[in-house]
């Protein structure tokens, strides 16, 4: 099955929200079970929290500082990134064309310990 960036990148942005005021930038592009890959490209600021799943962000264009588990580093195009399920995660510090696919797998954990 081929999932094309071009016809997924098209439908972006979604519009704001209270959560992402400069408008959604992320989007679904294929789910199956316990995996589901989004396209995301973040502007000005990342809103992200903790997810239940693990999650891998595969850097197509752009760059910036990461944090993740307490620790950041740089990345760019071709650069892959993890965050473990309920870690608290951030992309910091990016360029206005940062763009990624984020894969979610595996068995969903729950909120982060203090979530309410």
């Amino acid at each position: 099955m081929k999932i094309p960036l071009k016809e997924t990148l098209a439908k972006l942005p979604l519009p704001a929200n209270a959560k992402w005021p400069q408008g959604v930038w992320d989007i679904p592009a294929f789910e199956r079970g316990e995996a589901t890959l989004l396209l995301f490209a973040p502007k000005q600021h990342d809103y992200q929290t903790p997810h239940s799943q693990d999650e891998l962000y595969i850097v197509l264009r752009g760059s910036g500082t990461f944090r993740a588990a307490g620790r950041r580093c740089t990345f760019e195009p071709g650069d892959a990134l993890f965050a473990a399920a309920r870690e608290d995660h951030q992309f910091e510090q990016f360029t206005d064309d940062l763009l990624m696919w984020v894969v979610f797998w595996g068995p969903h954990h729950g909120p982060p310990e203090g979530a309410r």
